[in-house]
């Protein structure tokens, strides 16, 4: 039996492997926000082309 070694002590390649172990599988979900496309027919008071670009 190997002997105990704290997380904190133990090198990169064994945490690595650790931690891959206690990750799961998103099963196909994607956990990136995405921006509804309801707002396309918003008023926009900004103009789209602005005349001045010393602002």
């Amino acid at each position: 039996m190997d002997k105990f070694v704290s997380y904190d002590k133990m090198s990169k390649k064994e945490k690595k492997k650790i931690d891959s172990a206690k990750r799961g599988s998103w099963n196909g979900v994607d956990p990136a926000t995405k921006v509804a496309d309801i707002d396309k027919k918003r008023y926009r008071r900004k103009p789209k082309h602005p005349e001045n670009f010393d602002e």
